[in-house]
């Protein structure tokens, strides 16, 4: 006969690099103070979720307006490489959509980029090339008439 009853043991798929974010119109408010903080793993958390979050244009069309992308410029000079690689990284994400390549013109992130060539991570040097990739490829399908 079976019985019920709760286990003392932890589950074991429990990810410890997923943080709790908000849903709704506060989520990107809270990951923007989030980036901010002194605590280096709350910064990396927030990075992480911001990952998931700046798939979504309308995402990266609010984080532009609240000022995350002056937060995100602040974090390439970071001296912990894993925040540095996982701001490039959403940086390269919000570089693939056509209202992040806006930002990062509107906030001169091709600049601070540029300080990251001589990194010594690999992996944040390889999301820099692609998030620069990104930038100079015109999407297929569009003529360019100015000279």
């Amino acid at each position: 006969m079976a019985q019920s009853g709760n286990s003392m043991e932890l589950l074991i798929n429990i990810n410890a690099a997923q943080v709790t974010t908000a849903y709704g119109h506060r989520a990107l408010p809270k990951l923007n103070e989030e980036l901010q903080s002194e605590d280096l793993q709350t910064r990396q958390k927030a990075l992480m979720a911001l990952c998931d979050l700046m798939h979504d244009p309308e995402y990266i069309y609010k984080a532009m307006n609240i000022g995350c992308m002056e937060n995100l410029k602040a974090l390439l000079k970071d001296r912990n490489s894993m925040v540095r690689i996982k701001t490039t990284e959403v940086l390269y994400i919000t570089a693939s959509h056509s209202v992040g390549r806006f930002a990062f013109l509107e906030h001169d992130i091709v600049l601070a980029l540029s300080f990251l060539l001589n990194d010594p991570s690999p992996v944040c040097r390889r999301n820099l090339y692609k998030a620069y990739m990104q930038l100079v490829q015109v999407p297929r399908g569009h003529i360019c008439t100015r000279l």
